[in-house]
């Protein structure tokens, strides 16, 4: 068997307010916009006069603060948010963001969504050194170098820590008298800045959430940028120029919202197009296309309209349930499959039916949908995939830690379609992903990470490399 890579992997959403009397409730509101990001923990801090004051638990956004006096103790002027998906062993209060930080001379709130590569080698020096870590996530790390660093300023210090963490990061620090935004090198995770009608400044994951609470868009926050919001404003700076944009595929293809915009690309949109090119890359003589509620739509229309054939509500989603993907153990997701989807009979019976799905992680969902179909009556159920095969695991800040774990990685295409009991499969390429996203940019791969479907890192893995290097061996070995 391969070599587990061990991770601290989290898919999270943050948001921060600066400037606003109600910035806690706005933080929630916002908050509510990302609930797709991480259903495992929610989080607000809130910057009352110049004193912090934190809410956090676990649980749904709602079920947190579900006392209204919760929300009500978070008076003030500017907050900080977070809502967590924690991989397993990764559980627990203490972990739950912002992070609280008290010291003798002021006080931070740190969010963080993403995941550093070199985070066991910092933590491992830095605890030699006397720190004394509270989590098991990697990001009190940011907080320690900051505080050791000897740079004369606190904007220094902060730009100091940043360049010493690798990986995808996107960062939120609430100080006693600023709010801080930082994006890694790559741009690997997204992140916004906008403005409220007010005059305060608001900073999130995705633009959902500015046009959830009426902020209007200014800027995606460029990798390597550090952005400082007080009350004289926003102040545009960078903690380095060695920078290369390759913004996580994924986002486009399943995680963000899709009514939200990245780097001036809505999602909705490039879904579509990634649909219209799989009808084009993989054609199939069929009577209606079906698409997986409810991250797939999109895709299922891009397809269909490619096609010219018909886009049928074939599939009913509960939306009472929560994403699969999104679920920390196997035996939750098996569950999860059965509890969220059924098959609309008068729909599919007696149909040859071309099922679309924006993507394959582990398969499970696969094979329950394909069967749903065809025990429906569906004559036949050819499978379109949006995205191409995921074979490699993610060190940036998404669950995939292991090749283990991806059915791609282990079976060829013929092996896959046997498993999922469909007539046939097609994936769409890699290039045809580029194209559908469109962003107008001088980088590999059109500015995208596209690391999970062929391997190609654009930063080094560091702590991760040695063993990534043996499971890939071990799974070449295994192959052969």
């Amino acid at each position: 068997m391969p070599t587990e890579v061990k991770s601290l992997n989290e898919e999270c959403g943050v948001f921060g307010v600066w400037g606003s009397p109600d910035a806690a409730q706005l933080t929630y509101f916002g908050l509510h916009a990302l609930q797709h990001r991480g259903q495992e923990g929610a989080g607000i801090t809130a910057n009352d006069n110049g004193t912090l004051k934190s809410e956090r638990g676990l649980g749904l956004l709602a079920d947190v603060f579900r006392d209204p006096r919760r929300l009500e103790r978070l008076n003030g002027t500017a907050a900080v948010g977070h809502v967590r998906y924690a991989t397993a062993g990764n559980h627990g209060l203490e972990n739950i963001q912002p992070l609280g930080f008290n010291f003798s001379d002021c006080q931070f709130a740190l969010a963080h969504n993403g995941n550093l590569t070199n985070a066991i080698t910092l933590r491992r020096r830095l605890e030699m050194h006397g720190a004394i870590f509270h989590a098991s996530s990697d990001s009190e790390i940011l907080m320690h170098l900051i505080r050791r660093s000897p740079a004369a300023t606190l904007t220094e210090q902060i730009k100091d820590a940043l360049r010493q963490i690798h990986g995808g990061f996107a960062y939120l620090l609430l100080t006693n008298d600023r709010l801080f935004a930082a994006l890694d090198p790559n741009g690997l995770r997204p992140l916004v800045v906008g403005q409220l009608p007010t005059g305060g400044y608001v900073v999130s994951s995705e633009t959902c959430a500015l046009d959830a609470i009426g902020a209007t868009f200014i800027q995606d926050v460029q990798p390597g940028q550090l952005l400082t919001i007080d009350d004289n404003g926003l102040t545009i700076d960078h903690y380095t120029t060695d920078t290369q944009l390759a913004i996580c595929s994924m986002e486009y293809i399943y995680f963000a919202r899709p009514d939200s915009n990245i780097h001036g690309v809505n999602v909705h949109s490039a879904r579509k197009r990634m649909g219209a090119q799989l009808a084009k890359e993989q054609p199939v003589d069929a009577d209606i296309v079906v698409g997986v509620p409810n991250s797939s739509l999109s895709a299922a229309t891009g397809y269909a309209e490619a096609s010219g054939l018909p886009y049928e509500m074939g599939l009913i989603k509960n939306q009472y349930s929560s994403r699969t993907f999104i679920q920390p153990t196997q035996a939750l997701r098996e569950q999860g499959v059965r509890m969220k989807l059924s098959a609309v009979k008068g729909v599919v019976d007696g149909k040859r039916v071309v099922l679309i799905d924006d993507s394959i992680v582990r398969g499970t969902t696969s094979k329950r949908i394909v069967k749903l179909l065809k025990d429906a009556g569906a004559k036949s159920v050819h499978l379109r995939i949006a995205s191409p095969p995921l074979r490699y695991p993610c060190f940036y800040g998404i669950d995939i830690q292991t090749t283990r774990e991806l059915i791609a990685a282990q079976e060829t295409l013929p092996e896959m379609c046997q498993t999922f009991g469909a007539d046939s499969l097609g994936f769409l390429s890699e290039q045809g992903v580029i194209d559908a996203v469109g962003l107008k940019v001088d980088a590999p791969y059109g500015g995208l990470c596209m690391a999970y479907f062929n391997g190609d890192y654009p930063t080094p893995l560091y702590d991760y490399q040695t063993e990534y290097d043996e499971e890939i061996k071990q799974l070449q070995a295994n192959k052969g």
